[in-house]
């Protein structure tokens, strides 16, 4: 993996906002409606060559291919995973849930038209607020876990591996979820948690292991339990329980990662992407122990939020270790506010001091369409603060080198 040697390097966490084309036959497929597969194929390949060229253009240094692809960042896996079986949805959101008995107003406002306030008015607004009421997908274990997605995932390293040619990029990453799923009943196939997770490890293990094949940088993507103080099940775990489920996922995590280069492996903690108060987000320092037990090169966390952006001094007295990476996010995916590039030097010069500025690449702190209707800011401003955060590398750069 590169490293900042002589300059700040820029990256993100990988989604993007979908081109209008993906986002109205995603939104047929979500009410039922069919789809032309074929132009949808087509459509997604323009769009991941338009939104690499975009990031060329911009200057970012380690792109994505904008998880075009993808109806969400966790729930597309569902196609690529044998074994697992749809069943009837239900409301779900339990890590929302105590934010909702704090701020119920607030919470119950936001729920009604975060997954609408930035879809294009050229998409009927009846159908996009229908897509949008349908309540979370739930699956079941129904067989034994499978990789089933070969297909579809060359078709993304392919689209990916076009889009790139003959771009300058000092290299490339594809974000793939984590071997853990909290919607899935396991118990009437696998005998533990542990070995339900490990067999997810072993499914996802295929998709890592051809990301990275392919000449990419793989990141997985998704927080631990101990992130958001709820468990499946368990509305009121302890602080043994997180830790305990936690340290079990990343147990999964290097099982799946085994035969992987660690440099080649980039880990993003999410602690969840909404615009919301986050009063209910875990501290850093209670779960960093256990992200440096992940078998990845580079960490991606939060450092532009309001609730983590001190957190680069946890940093003073947790020691990186060697030949680790710190991808801090330095610009923010939940305010249409664009970071002034001065800012967003002073953020990376602050992590730079603690973990020496070769250990540090800026980055964003979460994802700018984490769903395909769950834009965050408005497309315009997403590359606006994509701008700034190359602007704000410089500067950094200028400090701490010359």
């Amino acid at each position: 993996m590169k490293r900042s040697t002589d300059r700040i390097l820029t990256t993100h966490v990988g989604s993007l906002i979908r081109p209008l084309p993906v986002l109205k036959s995603m939104m047929d497929k979500a009410n039922g409606e069919p789809v032309d597969e074929a132009q949808l194929a087509r459509d997604v390949a323009q769009g991941v060559k338009d939104v690499v060229a975009k990031q060329a253009e911009i200057g970012i240094d380690i792109p994505s291919d904008g998880e075009i692809s993808k109806p969400s960042f966790h729930n597309y896996v569902v196609e690529r995973l044998g074994g697992l079986e749809k069943v009837p949805p239900e409301q779900r959101g339990a890590y929302y849930g105590l934010l909702t008995e704090e701020f119920p107003g607030f919470m119950k406002q936001y729920n009604a038209m975060y997954k609408t306030m930035w879809m294009p008015p050229e998409l009927d607004p009846d159908k996009v607020k229908s897509a949008a009421a349908a309540p979370m997908p739930r699956t079941r274990v129904a067989g034994p876990i499978t990789y089933a997605g070969v297909d579809a995932l060359h078709t993304d390293l392919t689209n990916y591996k076009a889009a790139l040619e003959g771009q300058d990029f000092v290299e490339a990453f594809m974000p793939s979820a984590t071997p853990a799923r909290d919607d899935a009943d396991w118990g009437d196939v696998y005998s533990s948690e542990s070995e339900y997770l490990y067999a997810l490890a072993d499914a996802m293990a295929v998709e890592y292991k051809a990301i990275v094949d392919a000449g990419f940088v793989v990141q997985l993507d998704l927080g631990l339990p101990a992130r958001n103080q709820v468990l499946p099940g368990n509305p009121n775990p302890s602080p043994e329980d997180l830790r305990r489920a936690s340290e079990r996922q990343v147990e999964a995590y290097n099982h799946a990662l085994r035969d992987i280069p660690e440099d080649r492996v980039r880990y993003h903690m999410c602690w969840g992407s909404m615009n919301t108060p986050h009063t209910t987000d875990v501290p850093l320092r209670e779960v960093v122990e256990i992200i440096l037990k992940i078998k990845a090169q580079a960490y991606v966390i939060e450092g532009a939020n309001p609730r983590h952006e001190h957190e680069w001094m946890v940093w003073k007295d947790v020691k990186l270790p060697e030949g680790k990476i710190l991808v801090p996010g330095v610009i923010s995916h939940q305010t249409n506010v664009v970071e002034h590039p001065e800012l967003i030097s002073w953020r990376i010069q602050n992590y730079a001091s603690v973990v020496g500025r070769e250990n540090v690449i800026a980055g964003t702190d979460c994802g700018f369409s984490q769903g395909w209707n769950m834009a965050r800011v408005h497309p315009e401003v997403q590359w606006a603060k994509l701008s700034a955060l190359v602007e704000g590398a410089a500067l950094a750069s200028q400090a701490l080198w010359h």
